[in-house]
């Protein structure tokens, strides 16, 4: 059966350390996708998405427009992020999804825990199906490499980003 990404009911997030103090969280407003779940077997199953890049919102106009900029995203020549599965496994009570994912021109495979919670119906009589998963790439494997180093020692941005997605599709 397949799904097309329910992005009121969705949320696409990210986390970051900061100033090697803190963590900033963001999270895209804008993206589409399908899940072809197999309900028999999940592991037959396949995830495919995008992401608007101009989507980005940290909390912060200012941080955001940077994010956007040719220092990060470069949302003027590389407006989408885009995710292919290429395998799903089982893995104890969970799935390891591996995919191709595509930041600013540059694609790398990635493997992200995912939770499988089933498929149910909506009270306005659809299918839905509900998918967790996280991650984590590092931003320049990606070419998202600007930084700035700090005075004390170390940098502003951390290489290192988390992936949180809470995904329903109907």
């Amino acid at each position: 059966m397949t799904l097309s990404v329910d992005p009121v009911h969705s949320h696409v997030g990210f986390s970051v350390r900061h100033m090697m103090v803190t963590t900033v969280r963001g999270k895209f407003t804008a993206f589409q996708g399908t899940l072809d779940i197999d309900p028999a077997d999940f592991t037959r199953s396949r995830i495919e998405g995008d992401i608007d890049v101009a989507s980005i919102d940290t909390g912060n106009a200012d941080r955001d427009n940077h994010l956007r900029s040719a220092d990060f995203f470069d949302v003027a020549s590389h407006p989408k992020i885009s995710f292919k599965s290429t395998a799903i496994a089982r893995d104890g009570d969970g799935y390891k999804v591996t995919g191709d994912l595509t930041i600013r021109g540059a694609t790398h495979p990635v493997t992200l825990d995912v939770e499988y919670a089933g498929s149910a119906k909506n009270p306005y009589g659809q299918v839905v199906s509900g998918v967790s998963a996280t991650g984590a790439i590092n931003r320049k494997d990606f070419g998202l490499v600007w930084n700035a180093v700090l005075e004390t020692g170390g940098v502003a941005v951390a290489d290192k980003v988390k992936l949180e997605l809470e995904i329903q599709a109907k």
